[in-house]
């Protein structure tokens, strides 16, 4: 994982990182919802091809892969939304209160937008 610093001293080799990181995670979360789409495809309820509990854990897995897909929609939209502050220049900053976002919180998630005090 590339190092980040506070986005006020950012140069353009660390904005081409940052996006490069970025748009690598997007493409990843992309793929993983690609080859998820039949783990939410409907269960079949027809009793004569497989009994109840095979049905009912068939149901659990598809609610299982609906939630890993919602989530996977919602970090999806996070990146989209940091790479836009990132082109109009507002990477770094707090969408709440507009002050710095610590470096080491960018560092594990390049996609954060709020400062800690706001993220609580």
């Amino acid at each position: 994982m590339p190092k980040l610093i506070a986005m006020t001293g950012c140069d353009a080799n660390q904005e081409t990182e940052i996006r490069d990181l970025l748009l690598a995670q997007k493409a990843e979360l992309e793929a993983l919802m690609g080859s998820a789409e039949e783990a939410g495809a409907p269960v079949e309820l027809d009793q004569t091809v497989q009994g109840r509990l095979s049905r009912m854990d068939a149901m659990q897995q598809q609610a299982m892969a609906a939630e890993m897909s919602r989530q996977r929609q919602v970090q999806l939209r996070r990146i989209e939304a940091a790479l836009q502050r990132l082109e109009a220049g507002e990477y770094g900053y707090c969408v709440t209160c507009g002050e710095d976002i610590e470096a080491k919180r960018l560092a594990l998630d390049p996609a954060t937008p709020t400062c800690l005090s706001h993220a609580r």
